[in-house]
């Protein structure tokens, strides 16, 4: 059952090879348990539309193991237990089957999350919930399960946390439709989206596709964890934590109708979890667009922020808008401030002029960052890229002279002529100009 997405590198590698022999098209799910029977009654539909049994396929331990190597790769920090993925690690197989054994009599029971707040780049922070290691593998296992059931309903213009599906796909979406003349946008921001999700009638949802009751009870449990914050702890009515392994797919879920009504109506949204675009061809086409969401949000408990909720043409200078790190104004891409201060702040942090490494160690630090970078903002004007290799050189002419002790100058002339830029390229220094360039025409 193949993704709808043609844009997408990954759907390349789909059907026989990408499931190590399994013939159906869901290349990303986990093969163990959704065999080509679970597949086909995918395809075909299930007796009343709604899936049993799956809680014996959450708790096996086959499935527990894939999911605690899961867990194990994706690292993350400890939760309020205080236990590392490295000390799980050690008697993991003791832990796994505790952990099995609760599950299967009923006697498993989520711990609170460890609740914390990781800067956003704009001077405010945003909420991560951090789950325990045991939390995580059964979340982990819980969404092997079910996430197909969801997958092939959601719809082709969300991209967000889906499999094969990621932030290019959706900007080149975006480009797409701009180029056909949808230029009037509708920029909207939904409020705390992940804090305020009520939890009774995303339920509603979960329940349409799936009648086991000990499934449904293990997501409502992991809805309805308490929350730890140094001293303060308190039970949420409403959300699901950023940093849950589940909140991705149930986040899809809860705006699912949306992307349905967008799709009836003709509206051509392209959607990134909370971060959603609607293009349309007229400003009274837009303005149209913007009260159905408004209506659907309002009616589901949500919210739209509103002084980041508007409409635009994006032809004409400052009408445009933001989306995934890009800004897209008068037909053209541009970064937007707020990822400009975001790469330079970690370039700050790799070249403080106290640091005392060699320079080929700083600039073998900086270089992935640099790649990743352009790789994900080449598509921008390319003026920014000469700007953004000055502020590097820049740091790093500040570490030099820092080394040879000498006094802060600021910009001088016989920093450049000492430190040119050749010497930073001889140095191997990556230069976005140059990948800029090379990208353009290749050899």
């Amino acid at each position: 059952m193949e993704q709808e997405n043609p844009g997408s590198a990954v759907k390349a590698k789909q059907g026989r090879d990408a499931t190590c022999g399994e013939s159906h098209g869901l290349w990303w799910a986990e093969a163990s348990i959704w065999t080509d029977r679970m597949v086909s009654a995918l395809g075909n539909g299930v007796r009343g539309g709604k899936w049993f049994s799956l809680i014996d396929k959450v708790i096996r331990p086959a499935t527990l193991d894939i999911a605690w190597q899961r867990v194990a790769r994706n690292k993350g920090a400890a939760g309020v237990d205080g236990q590392s993925i490295e000390r799980f690690f050690h008697q993991s197989e003791r832990y796994l089957a505790e952990l099995q054994a609760s599950l299967v009599d009923g006697g498993y029971r989520p711990n609170p999350v460890k609740r914390v707040e990781i800067p956003k780049g704009d001077g405010k922070t945003r909420p991560l919930g951090i789950p325990t290691v045991k939390d995580r593998i059964v979340q982990t296992a819980l969404k092997m399960v079910i996430e197909p059931i969801f997958e092939v309903q959601f719809r082709p213009g969300s991209f967000g946390f889906r499999p094969g599906r990621g932030c290019k796909d959706a900007l080149r979406e975006v480009d797409r439709l701009l180029k056909e003349g949808y230029t009037h946008v509708v920029d909207a921001d939904l409020k705390s989206y992940f804090d305020t999700i009520p939890h009774d009638r995303l339920m509603v949802l979960v329940e349409g596709s799936i009648s086991d009751s000990r499934v449904l009870a293990l997501i409502d449990g992991f809805l309805q964890q308490e929350i730890m914050s140094e001293m303060a702890h308190w039970q949420p009515t409403t959300g699901t934590p950023q940093g849950a392994v589940l909140s991705p797919l149930l986040a899809n879920l809860y705006l699912h109708p949306l992307d349905r009504l967008m799709e009836q109506g003709g509206w051509r949204m392209v959607r990134y979890a909370d971060d959603f675009v609607i293009l349309c061809a007229s400003e009274a086409e837009a303005a149209a667009a913007l009260r159905q969401v408004t209506a659907w949000v309002h009616a589901n408990g949500l919210t739209l922020h509103p002084d980041k909720t508007r409409i635009g043409d994006c032809l004409q200078p400052g009408q445009g808008f933001e989306f995934l790190g890009y800004r897209f104004e008068a037909g053209q891409r541009f970064v937007r401030d707020r990822s400009l201060m975001a790469f330079k702040d970690k370039v700050r942090a790799k070249t403080g002029r106290s640091r005392g490494d060699s320079l080929g160690r700083i600039v073998a630090d900086l270089n992935p960052l640099m790649r990743g970078w352009f790789g994900y903002f080449k598509h921008a004007r390319p003026y920014v890229f000469r700007i953004l290799d000055g502020f590097v050189r820049r740091r790093l002419r500040a570490v030099l002279r820092k080394q040879d002790r000498r006094p802060s100058m600021g910009r001088s002339k016989a920093d450049h002529m000492q430190w040119t830029n050749a010497f930073f390229a001889g140095q191997g220094l990556f230069t976005l100009v140059t990948a800029c360039e090379d990208a353009r025409h290749p050899r």
